[in-house]
């Protein structure tokens, strides 16, 4: 009997991650980007709340992200990345059916943390594989992954809202967090981690071992194909702190974070506001999610091809145009096509970088790296964008002082985003000791 050649298995290998770090995203994405802007009238409704109180549901979502997407980022290293994405799919989902048990709008609070929680468990090591298996395109697969997180809540929108209208809202939750923990399941049992070729056989690599010059993945790189370069090495934790590149990413992440998901608090409300019936204003919010989980694998694509940083500058430039022109437009065609446009540079933010993080930091220690950058999504950005959104839109009376004060956040971030500089990889004849490693960072 025929033995498959090593690389065959390991292509096969390495598409299964793909789609299992990719498909364990769908259910937490439709949570976050689907459940808030539908339910949020219900929940001003139940609550008797206003918008600013439904918008402090998606702060403390994101402030668990800016907790935990550190913690899972080390966790992932000593238990793997499967490990992880189980827990994830499981509190996802439960969480969900538990939700109709919150009575008050403190324990929806609660839901909302648990819910951000779940989607660290996710999002780190899904983004961590992908880059892994395919270095020399880590653009392109982080765009894969995010597509399915972001454009999860544009599928799930109308889906929610449908059901809310022929199901009652308990049974609703309850179905949907059972489908979440099943599904979450599954696809989780297709993530593996790369191997390294030696001499035609494969060796297993341990959850911290890496692809390229780190310290955890020093001298165990696989041989790869000209005239691919080899990778820039990694930094540390505390390196990565030092640098210049990492605090203009974490900015950025604060401003166009805010500017991003407000929008999933800001857009049905908005919609209604101009008249339209709740049914019509949740294409407002279909409208940005569909391109902010489009624009994921479109920007990440060309971002391997093209500058990452003027990738991102250009659709955070149309973002904050679209924000200024939003409260001088009625209809609801002209109003969704803006909304797509801001859902568009939000994704290409998610999409762009996280392999724009690896460029500037490695791959040894990524999932730490990333997700303390991914602090300034969790603590600044909803304190930013939905929570401070919300209260304007509700001491102003309207939409046009926190739109434009959204559209600021994105020309800012704009702008910042063409300092980082990543440094420049190291030519295929490059030794890979120390000296080198040293040059290549010292302009770091």
């Amino acid at each position: 009997m025929t033995t498959p050649a090593p690389s065959r298995i390991s292509s096969r290998q390495g598409a299964l991650a793909v789609a299992g770090s990719a498909l364990a995203l769908f259910w937490p994405g439709a949570f976050a980007f689907g459940l808030p802007g539908v339910l949020g009238p219900h929940w001003q409704e139940t609550f008797g709340v206003g918008r600013g109180a439904v918008g402090a549901i998606l702060f403390f979502m994101l402030a668990a992200l800016g907790i935990f997407m550190f913690l899972v980022g080390r966790w992932q290293e000593r238990y793997g990345p499967t490990m992880m994405l189980a827990i994830g799919a499981v509190t996802a989902g439960l969480s969900v059916v538990a939700l109709p048990f919150a009575s008050t709008i403190q324990l929806l609070y609660a839901w909302a943390f648990v819910s951000g929680a779940s989607s660290c468990f996710v999002m780190i090591p899904a983004l961590t594989v992908v880059q892994r298996w395919y270095p020399a395109r880590r653009g392109l697969m982080s765009g894969i992954v995010n597509l399915v997180f972001g454009s999860a809540g544009a599928v799930m929108s109308p889906v929610f809202a449908a059901a809310l209208g022929a199901v009652d809202y308990r049974t609703m939750n309850l179905v949907a967090g059972s489908l979440a923990v099943v599904f979450g399941l599954a696809v989780a049992r297709l993530v593996s981690v790369p191997t390294t070729a030696a001499g035609g056989g494969t060796a297993p690599v341990s959850p911290a071992r890496d692809l390229d010059h780190g310290e955890a993945g020093l001298g165990s790189a696989p041989t790869l194909p000209l005239p691919l370069p080899l990778p820039a090495p990694s930094l540390t934790l505390g390196q990565s702190l030092r640098t210049r590149n990492f605090w203009l990413i974490w900015t950025v992440w604060a401003f166009q974070g805010a500017a991003g998901v407000a929008m999933v608090s800001l857009s049905v409300g908005f919609g209604v506001s101009r008249g339209f019936a709740f049914e019509s204003a949740v294409v407002i919010l279909t409208a940005f999610n569909v391109t902010n989980g489009l624009s994921r694998i479109l920007t990440g694509y060309f971002s391997d091809r093209l500058h990452r940083a003027r990738t991102m500058g250009a659709t955070f430039l149309a973002a904050a145009l679209a924000y200024f022109l939003l409260p001088h437009v009625n209809a609801l065609g002209t109003i969704a096509v803006l909304a797509a446009v801001v859902g568009f540079g939000f994704g290409t933010l998610f999409a762009v970088s996280a392999p724009l993080a690896a460029d500037c930091f490695g791959m040894a220690h990524f999932g730490a790296v990333y997700g303390l950058i991914f602090t300034a999504y969790g603590f600044v950005s909803g304190a930013l964008g939905p929570l401070l959104g919300g209260a304007l839109a509700d001491t102003s009376g309207g939409y046009q002082v926190v739109f434009g004060y959204l559209g600021a956040l994105c020309l800012v971030s704009a702008v910042l985003i063409q300092f980082v500089r990543p440094p420049a990889r190291p030519p295929l004849s490059a030794p890979a000791g120390p000296t080198g490693a040293d040059r290549a960072w010292s302009s770091a």
